[in-house]
Formats: C-alpha cells, structure tokens, sequence
C-alpha cells in the first residue's frame, strides 16, 4: 500500500539532509515541521494530526529563530537534534513509545546538539543538518511505502542494523553532498575541497 501523508515528511527530510546547510531560514522551517512530525508518529497519531503538529512545528520554530535570530545556530541545533533524538527514542523504545522517556532522550540530544551547533556554527549545523534530515527521510520512506515499514519500525536485529546502517549512509551522503555544494558557505578553502 502507497501512502501519500509520508512522501510529506520524506520530502522535508530530503530537503534538510541534502540543503539545509544553506539556509538557515529554510532549515529551521523544514527541522520544525520534521519535528513536530515525527513526534506525534512516536505515538501512531493520524496524518492529519501530523501534518497540524507539523505546521505548527514549522511556524513556532520559524517565529522563535525570528525573534532570536543571533542564535539561529543554536535554535537549528536543537531543531535538528530533537529531530534526530525522535528517531533514537523510537530506537530504544520498539513497540509503545513512553512519553516521558521519549521527552527525556528528545530534550537530552536537543540541548546537546543546540549548544554543539552555537559552538562550532556552521560545519555542525552541517552534520546536525545531515543527520535529522536522514532521520525524516527513513520515517517517509517506511510510512509512504507498506513493504518498507521496517525501514522506520524495525521488529528484528537484523532489521534495525540494516536500518540504522540506511540512516548512517542517508546522513554521509547528505553531509558530502552539502559539502561540496555549500563548500564556500562552509568556509572550506579549495585545498581542502580537493581533499575531500
């Protein structure tokens, strides 16, 4: 069965993974609607339900960064991070999803990233980008494909080291691509872009 509500969130992880290092604006938009999404989906909420939370993801994170624009680094970070410790707590969680637990892992890896991001500003938000865009794009694929569930919901060993290995591969090519593309935004000097 082909569902439509997860080409949603698979477009966004798309476009963070592989873009969101450019701008900043763009990336906190599209990390908070991915956030919003994929926490309401810890907890097998409808699509529409996620695309509201999602919506309102994008437009709370969008408004907040606007506000405290000079720490826009910091605000993506956490984005970004939150985004990628919703996918962790689903980890560590198979089955029915705690929210206290998942609001621990969740806040945790979002204060972390959101302090590692204002620190180290762009070549973080580069990795943080990569990351929690890959993150979405593996809850799009198994929620818009029936027979690739276990992409997202891994039920076996076997099933979640492919799957996290699938995660790892989606976050490297999307940080090499960003690198390459992005190479002057990042402050990357040709001697090192021909290292790469």
């Amino acid at each position: 069965m082909f569902d439509a509500n997860g080409l949603v969130i698979l477009a966004v992880g798309a476009f963070l993974c592989f873009y969101g290092v450019r701008s900043v604006n763009l990336g906190v938009i599209a990390a908070g609607f991915g956030l919003g999404w994929m926490i309401t989906s810890l907890f097998n909420a409808s699509a529409l339900t996620m695309l509201l939370f999602g919506l309102v993801g994008a437009v709370v994170s969008w408004v907040v960064c606007s506000l405290i624009f000079r720490s826009a680094a910091f605000v993506v970070g956490g984005l970004t991070g939150a985004v990628a410790g919703a996918r962790l707590a689903d980890l560590v969680q198979p089955g029915q999803s705690s929210w206290a637990a998942s609001a621990i892992i969740i806040a945790a890896i979002a204060v972390a990233t959101a302090f590692i991001a204002d620190k180290y500003r762009a070549r973080a938000l580069l990795w943080l980008t990569s990351i929690g865009g890959a993150s979405m794009m593996l809850v799009g694929i198994g929620r818009t494909f029936e027979a690739l569930n276990w992409i997202d919901n891994p039920d076996s060993t076997p099933a979640t080291i492919t799957s996290n290995a699938i995660w790892v591969a989606l976050a490297v090519a999307g940080w090499i691509l960003q690198r390459r593309l992005f190479a002057d935004r990042l402050g990357i000097k040709p001697r090192e872009r021909a290292a790469a």
